[in-house]
């Protein structure tokens, strides 16, 4: 029997109740670095204390995925999510009240024990509530609300420092949480679960799944990709600044341009991924364009009007890329298992982004800033290899399995 398509004020609904919580938990993750000037102050810390409360979130995120991954799969992810959420909000809420840094320490790690949920849950339900049709722009969406939490939490603190203390500011936004949970109480029946296997047997088991080929190469892409992109993001004002003597005003303008690009292009990528079919080789296009366009800003002496431009180029076309990724991901994994394969997968993303820059701030320090550039080029290549082989291994895998079905 064919599959009734789902109404798009349904499928609506559901992006609203899972992107508002995606985008509040990235929201969270940047909301802290305002304080650290009062905090230091206010706790007499250093600043390598400091951003230990940032570590320890995203740490501990990354580290719980995949475990929360396993057991939304196995006990269903609209529990979890509830749950994650709110101990994400509370605990950002309770740091009003800490007395010394130490707790605020403690409710980092609590934030992102419930911050680890939020992708193998969102993922998971994602890909059981929202019409096939339409998944690609499911997708985009949920990774654009992410993006935009990174982008409002610093301004948004700052802002409200201007007019009250840093206290009453984090428990308004902690308390954010609590209408997100509600609505996600109060609208749970539109929040459907993953389609769970037809035979157990037929299954490999978790261990077996996250570990074979297909999978090990998606979360190396995943990886790769973010090391490239953390590279441009942390160091991209500097290498400008170093090789051609850019101004600080005009290389903060491009590094703004290629983030508006990526955020932009995720939209973009989820159009796509709905329409075409083949979301390869607009992968493969996409990644070698940004390639030859970051090989340009490192190797080229650009005017300072072009620069910008170029920079959104790369950021449209890398944003543009991301949403097909994650729609042959989806295509790969067997039913039931979505929590633990993005959980473990998309772990790759904190990953890369804490390997990247302490090798790339060496290379600045050795005089050898235009290694840069190139450097993100290959990152970018080999993440393509990556996906080429793991987009054939899934497909293998399914073509063997297709007699036993």
């Amino acid at each position: 029997m064919a599959e009734t398509p789902h109404p798009p004020g349904r499928d609506a609904r559901i992006l609203a109740l899972i992107g508002t919580g995606h985008m509040l938990s990235h929201f969270y993750m940047l909301c802290l670095p305002p304080l650290f000037l009062i905090w230091q102050r206010d706790f007499e810390v250093s600043f390598a204390e400091l951003g230990l409360a940032v570590a320890l979130m995203s740490a501990v995120t990354a580290l719980l995925q995949t475990p929360v991954g396993f057991m939304v799969d196995k006990h269903g992810a609209r529990p979890f999510l509830v749950g994650g959420t709110l101990l994400m909000s509370l605990s950002i809420a309770a740091m009003a009240f800490a007395p010394s840094y130490w707790v605020v320490l403690v409710l980092s790690v609590l934030s992102g024990v419930g911050n680890s949920v939020i992708h193998p849950a969102d993922y998971a339900i994602l890909g059981g509530s929202i019409d096939k049709s339409r998944m690609g722009r499911a997708f985009a969406i949920h990774t654009f609300t992410g993006n935009l939490g990174f982008a409002f939490g610093p301004p948004v603190m700052a802002g409200m420092l201007l007019v009250m203390d840093w206290r009453p500011a984090l428990l308004i936004l902690g308390l954010l949480g609590i209408p997100v949970v509600a609505g996600i109480l109060w609208q749970s029946r539109i929040l459907q679960d993953q389609a769970r296997p037809k035979a157990k047997g037929d299954q490999p088991s978790g261990r077996e799944l996250l570990l074979s080929r297909p999978i090990l190469l998606f979360f190396a892409f995943f990886l790769l990709s973010a090391m490239a992109g953390t590279t441009v993001q942390s160091f991209l004002i500097a290498v400008l600044g170093t090789l051609w003597g850019t101004p600080v005003a005009a290389a903060s303008l491009a590094l703004t341009g290629y983030t508006a690009g990526a955020t932009g292009g995720v939209l973009v990528g989820g159009w796509f991924a709905d329409r075409y079919s083949r979301h390869f080789l607009f992968i493969v296009a996409l990644t070698l364009t940004t390639a030859a366009l970051f090989l340009l800003i490192g190797l080229v002496r650009l005017p300072e009007f072009l620069l910008p431009l170029v920079a959104v180029a790369a950021g449209l076309a890398l944003g543009a890329s991301r949403t097909p990724r994650d729609v042959m991901l989806k295509e790969s994994v067997p039913p039931g298992q979505m929590g633990k394969v993005f959980g473990f997968v998309s772990s790759g993303l904190p990953l890369g982004g804490a390997v990247a820059p302490v090798p790339v701030g060496f290379l600045i320090d050795l005089g050898l800033a235009w290694l840069v550039m190139p450097l993100i080029a290959a990152l970018l290549l080999a993440s393509l290899l990556c996906m080429g082989s793991a987009s054939t291994s899934a497909r293998a895998a399914r073509a063997r399995a297709l007699p036993a079905e």
